[in-house]
């Protein structure tokens, strides 16, 4: 199986990495404005319900919204000279301690990750909004379409909200990581409503619900906790909107056709896994003297790393993926090489980066 960005990997040990280090070359990808989108629109006269459950998923989805600039409290605090996250739950503040850097360095350095995951995070939300206006067009059932639709307005409000969070609360906004960008460009660019659905609703929506879900337990932080809750249970639902749509399409697929989507998710998660935030690294790492590929490489030389590392994904996307279908004995060993899924549910129920 091919992977994605080949001219970018290395080996660290036993595992592979995708890094991008050359600055004229990440600031072309970001500045690749303009994607080519192979779009299909297909009409309807079908107003009736279609599939029950995604109409029972649409009523939900009506009921729990809410208003970013109103439902949520801006005079709560978000300080840098706190703990906004667990200090376990911070690969740069625990390098950082691992150098023997005063709990303010520490502090500080956590601080500038989480802008930086927000600003990922909100960079996924703007193409998550984007790609759900497609799905809108290239879906064919009333019952998808109006899902769709108000999954536009969930992106909206998730792109405002980490938006307005990175600019009143963290007073900065990173540009999207080289690789982030490639795998959603590739999203955008898929061809098909069944390549979308599974792309973003099923891959990034799902692994969305298992980042967020460990920020909620991580959070010590008032604020930050009622926001990131609200979004990963929209997140949820357009997780669910992923399966409900996928079990169809696996049903109906040919061997060659389920084989072919098996083999684009390990390729897509694999390729986002292998940056092992070597991006972040390589923008906040010269900030404190953190040598990236040195961190990266003592995290993957973990005797947990892969139960530390699959967290995020065997809480939603894994699981997801097993019950489809579209990982099966033929993938497994690369999920398991890679350190995205084990055997059992992890059983840490946090994300410490024991350095120490």
């Amino acid at each position: 199986m091919k992977k994605l960005m080949e001219e970018h990997r290395k080996r660290f040990g036993e595992f592979e990495v995708i890094e991008f280090v050359d600055e004229a070359e990440i600031q072309s990808i970001r500045d690749r404005m303009d994607i080519q989108v192979p779009l299909d629109l297909n009409w309807t006269w079908e107003y009736g319900s279609e599939v029950a459950e995604l109409r029972s998923l649409y009523e939900k989805g009506k009921v729990n919204q809410w208003n970013a600039e109103t439902d949520l409290d801006w005079d709560m605090p978000v300080s840098k000279d706190e703990w906004v996250l667990n200090p376990e739950a911070s690969l740069m503040g625990q390098a950082c301690k691992l150098m023997g850097k005063d709990e303010a360095t520490q502090k500080a350095a956590a601080f500038d990750e989480l802008a930086f995951s927000i600003s990922q995070l909100l960079h996924g939300e703007q193409a998550a909004l984007q790609l759900c206006g497609q799905l809108t067009n290239v879906c064919p059932t009333i019952d998808q379409k109006l899902y769709a639709s108000s999954q536009v307005i969930d992106e909206a409000r998730h792109t405002e909200v980490f938006a307005k969070f990175l600019q009143r609360k963290m007073g900065t906004l990173y540009p999207v990581g080289a690789t982030l960008k490639n795998l959603l460009d590739e999203l955008l660019g898929a061809e098909g409503m069944q390549k979308k659905m599974l792309g973003m609703q099923t891959l990034f929506e799902g692994t969305a619900v298992g980042i967020m879900n460990l920020m909620r337990q991580e959070s010590r932080n008032a604020f930050f906790t009622e926001m990131i809750t609200r979004v990963e249970q929209d997140e949820a639902r357009h997780a669910a909107f992923g399966v409900l749509t996928m079990r169809r399409v696996v049903k109906e697929a040919s061997s060659e056709e389920l084989a072919a989507m098996e083999d684009w998710a390990f390729q897509i998660l694999e390729a986002l896994n292998a940056n092992q935030q070597l991006d972040m690294l390589q923008v906040l790492g010269p900030k404190y003297d953190i040598d990236g590929e040195s961190i990266v490489k003592l995290m993957m030389g973990l005797p947990n790393y892969a139960e530390l590392n699959s967290i995020a994904y065997m809480h939603t996307v894994v699981p997801n993926l097993q019950r489809l279908g579209l990982i099966t004995e033929r993938t497994q060993d690369g999920w398991k090489n890679a350190g995205m899924m084990i055997d059992q549910r992890g059983g840490s129920s946090s994300a410490e980066f024991a350095l120490a």
